[in-house]
Parts: C-alpha cells; structure tokens; sequence
C-alpha cells in the first residue's frame, strides 16, 4: 500500500531551503487518477538516486503550497533539486513518464 497524502506543512520558503534531490507530489486521497497513478509513481520512485525525499502532499482549493507551484490536475510531480524545480510530471501514465525527469535529479 502506498503512503496518502499528508496535508500541508510545508511553506514555500520552506520548500525553496530544501537540499538535494526532493520531489512533491500533488493530490488527494479520494482521487481516482490519483490511486491509479500509484503503480507507475511507485515503481519509478523504486530506481531513484538514493537520498531522495518524496513528499505527498493533499491539494485542494486554498491550498497555499499547491497554488505555488501552480498544480491544477492530480497528481502532479513537481521535482526539485535544491530547491528549484528541474521537472515536472501531471498525471502520468506509466513509470517511463516519472523516470525522465528523475534523471534530472542525479
């Protein structure tokens, strides 16, 4: 079973003194895209460069962090290093979709 979402504890600033590789994903718990992009998510995330965080985080409407980032679809993936995003992934279909950006973050 895979991780839900956790609601919001992180602020922008916050996000941006991230070190490392870091990836955000976006959604909600009650999602169907969302539960059905698990599978994909998760076996990408399995090859990741050691070290990577990756922080679910439950959207929604007056959501500071996800309004940030400018999230209007679940789940999206917003991959960080250090702080500044190098990739993002919305809705993604298969691991292949997850795996590129990841590369960004080695």
């Amino acid at each position: 079973m895979t991780r839900p979402y956790e609601p919001e504890t992180l602020r922008q600033d916050e996000v941006a003194a991230l070190t490392g590789a870091t990836v955000i994903e976006f959604g909600t718990n009650w999602c169907g895209i969302c539960k059905g992009a698990q599978p994909a998510i998760t076996e990408a995330l399995a090859e990741a460069p050691e070290g990577l965080r990756h922080i679910k985080v439950e959207d929604g409407s007056g959501r500071p962090l996800g309004r940030a980032f400018g999230v209007k679809l679940w789940p999206t993936l917003v991959f960080l290093k250090d702080g500044r995003e190098v990739g993002r992934v919305v809705r993604p279909a298969s691991a292949d979709a997850v795996r590129e950006p990841l590369r960004q973050l080695a």
